[in-house]
């Protein structure tokens, strides 16, 4: 029995661990370069040294038992730790927020830089449409996607499912990285919410960083939704001039680097549906837009999926058509 999960995000990952625990053999195509995906780090080389970015998720909280076992776990291995600046539950990946995602990868075989362009099914099972041909077949298929991008691989086979995906809309979020020659003038490392921004935060000062004065800064989504389509070079500059008011007036010191990123799928209001699965022909999805839009949710969603996908793989596989 072989599986395929297009995404390798923590939902993804989540399922393929619980699958493997019952010894599903477990198979993920994600387009990205390497680990990470919402809680990716970036790492850019400026005049003042090696600056570091965790310019999606900025970390996570922990309220699920199961999930608090997970974490207990990552501890012990090195690949988070607490942040309590930003609460007295917040943790991040250690030593970027991609080290938890990075470490449940190194567990499966994962097929980065692969752009799935949709699922076909016949009498064999599943295939992976890729730039480069097929891949497959498999017994069953996992779409660990945000929403708007499962709704469209999932319409063809399963209509039931695509009117979900179609109501968990996601809102965008324009991210700016900026490194400075020298400190921001703020008493804190963080600041919640304030005219067009939702959070910025001085990511050089997390745990476990290093390197020069680096800021990420992320609009609400209102403004990046009115913005979606601009140009980085624009936003950059206007994300810069929001940090900057924070300061009171005090000004900013040189910029060494100055970029922006569009995340168009970035928070999800959640469903409750948990996980979804087609047990007649084996498709599934799971995600944070099943549950809602917290790290640890999107963890369990693929556990969900991945506890009922292998009580049901046992299965005969149903005839296409």
């Amino acid at each position: 029995m072989t599986l395929a999960i297009i995404g390798a995000g923590m939902a993804g990952l989540a399922c393929a661990d619980r699958l493997a625990e019952d010894g599903v053999a477990v198979r993920l195509f994600d387009k990205g370069r390497g680990p990470g995906g919402r809680m990716s780090t970036r790492r850019v080389e400026t005049s003042a040294g090696t600056a570091s970015f965790d310019h999606g998720a900025q970390y996570f909280t922990v309220r699920d038992p199961l999930f608090r076992d997970q974490v207990d776990a990552w501890a012990a291995a090195g690949v988070v730790v607490p942040w309590p600046e930003a609460g007295a539950d917040a943790w991040i990946g250690n030593p970027a927020m991609n080290a938890p995602i990075r470490h449940m990868a190194t567990a499966h075989q994962v097929d980065f830089q692969h752009h799935v362009h949709g699922l076909q099914r016949d009498s064999a099972g599943w295939w992976v449409r890729l730039d480069t041909g097929m891949e497959g077949p498999f017994d069953a298929a996992i779409v660990a996607l945000p929403s708007e991008q499962a709704a469209s691989i999932l319409g063809l086979h399963d209509l039931a499912m695509a009117r979900v995906a179609m109501t968990a809309r996601s809102q965008p979020c324009w991210t700016a990285m900026i490194a400075f020659d020298e400190p921001v003038d703020l008493p804190v490392d963080h600041v919640s919410g304030g005219g067009i921004l939702s959070w910025a935060a001085r990511n050089s000062a997390k745990p476990g960083r290093d390197g020069p004065e680096a800021w990420v800064v992320q609009a609400n989504g209102a403004w990046s939704a009115a913005r979606l389509e601009e140009s980085p070079h624009v936003i950059g500059p206007l994300l810069l001039d929001a940090l900057g008011q924070m300061t009171g007036g005090a000004g900013l010191p040189p910029v060494a680097h100055l970029t922006a990123h569009r995340w168009r799928f970035a928070m999800t209001r959640g469903t409750d549906n948990g996980a979804l699965w087609n047990d007649h022909i084996r498709l599934g999805a799971c995600g944070d837009w099943l549950l809602g839009p917290r790290v640890e949710l999107a963890w369990l969603s693929g556990r969900m999926l991945g506890a009922r996908v292998a009580q049901d793989m046992t299965l005969p596989l149903a005839e296409s058509g």
